[in-house]
């Protein structure tokens, strides 16, 4: 009887603390730089992106992107760190069930006071077993597991935005260094043009129709186009070297075949803003972290409620270790108690403020990261809305330029142009098509930026549901 007593007052328990609810945030109704003819992903699409990067038709960037998740120290911590979250929801769901424990102990031991005539010696024996249970009243327990789960909840959300980052980290890093072996391309291929070039002057040099600072100005552009291209080995060798430690690899056994970048930014489904919510997994983490620092004002809240529990003890005292286990030597208490801390000098109410503090702080963090969220779209919106009319514009500029640099340079063999004219043609035409290749570079990383900004191929079921 006095059982289901105690257990209607647990299921009759109130929840102390707020009811939670996703912090408001400002969200547009559309994205500012969207262009015009993009597709607009609509919340129904149920199309699996998580191997996001196979998009761009790239095999060996295929192969990378997946060691990533496998061998990827960072991505290795947060794992870890998920299942320290998930312990620790076992950790407080343990609350809920009583404790058990048992002791023997043994002894011999005399009484007495100084002055007075001690005892005879007595022998004592004990078998106890102590069972303790506090029931939930006040949502205490509740809360802590509700936390936990919220907390794991946000671990699996860190732990797929730590790879989303390191992939689109590589992702760019490849692209860039894709870009740098364009670039070595062109340095080639101007250190051939300059060396006919040099080879031209010195010839009409020799013939006596030029000067002969013509033949030094060959040769000083010669050798600032080779200085160039070793230069450029450096940018292309850290990258790599990037790249390598984002895949787990000792950067000194690891190396990328050369090959110019070729990719063009593939499309890339836009989401509008309020499905951005659910596919960025920081906002995800940002929003879980909210919730855990909600369930802390109710634990912190129940502090102020009386804590009821119900103990029990049974077992065997005896003075002889013989009679120990028997009827005689039988003992046992149960009973209920009930406690409540009348002082504590405001310790309560500063916890309570503390965590109330700390939730509005959660709050704030989650729409600083919608926010960001938004910026880090728009801003590579624009980027590529941009650089495509850029493009467009530099690759006439590169066909102007390698024209110019065509009819000066005929220009100088007849006799009618400065050698001045040709080096500043070739500069020129140089210029364009480094230019280009930078642009193309900067495509191809607002690409996958883009891709990261919403949110890759993250999906909020990709929630721990076990953690529910």
């Amino acid at each position: 009887m006095r059982l289901r007593i105690l257990a209607a007052l647990m299921l009759a328990g109130c929840s102390i603390g707020p009811d939670y609810t996703r912090p408001a945030a400002a969200v547009p109704e559309h994205f500012k730089e969207a262009p015009e003819g993009w597709k607009v992903a609509q919340p129904s699409d149920t199309n699996d992106r998580g191997a996001w990067w196979e998009i761009f038709g790239d095999p060996e960037l295929n192969a990378l992107e997946e060691k990533v998740a496998t061998s990827n120290q960072t991505v290795a911590g947060f794992e870890a760190a998920y299942r320290q979250a998930r312990a620790l929801i076992a950790g407080a769901r343990a609350s809920y069930f009583p404790t058990f424990s048992v002791s023997a102990s043994g002894g011999r031991s005399r009484g007495g006071t100084p002055g007075t005539v001690r005892s005879t010696p007595a022998d004592g024996f004990n078998l106890l077993v102590d069972a303790s249970w506090e029931l939930d009243l006040w949502g205490r327990v509740r809360h802590q597991v509700n936390g936990a789960k919220a907390s794991a909840q946000g671990a699996a959300a860190d732990l797929a935005n730590a790879k989303l980052s390191a992939q689109g980290t590589l992702a760019q890093s490849y692209f860039q260094l894709r870009a740098l072996d364009a670039t070595q391309k062109l340095l080639d291929d101007t250190v051939a043009a300059y060396q006919k070039a040099l080879e031209l002057t010195q010839n009409r040099y020799d013939q006596g129709v030029v000067a002969r600072g013509d033949v030094l100005q060959a040769q000083t552009q010669l050798l600032s186009a080779q200085a160039a291209a070793l230069d450029n080995e450096i940018a292309r060798a850290q990258f790599e070297h990037a790249i390598a430690v984002l895949v787990g690899v000792p950067a000194s056994a690891f190396s990328i075949p050369r090959r110019p970048l070729t990719a063009t930014p593939p499309e890339i489904p836009i989401w509008i803003p309020s499905e951005l919510l659910e596919r960025r997994p920081d906002i995800a983490a940002a929003e879980r972290r909210a919730a855990a620092a909600n369930e802390q004002i109710g634990v912190a809240m129940s502090a102020f409620f009386p804590s009821l529990s119900l103990s029990a003890m049974a077992g065997f005292q005896s003075a002889a270790l013989g009679s120990l286990l028997t009827a005689p030597a039988l003992v046992w208490s149960l009973g209920p108690q009930l406690a409540q801390l009348l002082f504590n000098g405001g310790l309560r109410i500063a916890q309570t403020e503390a965590a109330r503090a700390a939730y509005d702080q959660s709050a704030a963090d989650y729409r600083q990261a919608v926010l960001t969220a938004f910026q880090d779209v728009e801003d590579n919106l624009v980027s590529l809305r941009v650089l495509e009319k850029e493009l467009e514009l530099q690759e006439q500029a590169v066909r102007a330029a390698n024209r110019s640099l065509e009819i000066v340079t005929n220009e100088y063999k007849a006799g009618t142009a400065t050698y001045l004219d040709v080096i500043s043609a070739q500069t020129i035409a140089f210029s364009a098509e480094n230019r280009l290749i930078d642009i193309a570079r900067r495509r191809m990383v607002s690409a996958v930026g883009l891709i990261k900004a919403l949110g890759g191929g993250w999906n909020v079921k990709q929630l721990d549901t076990a953690a529910k």
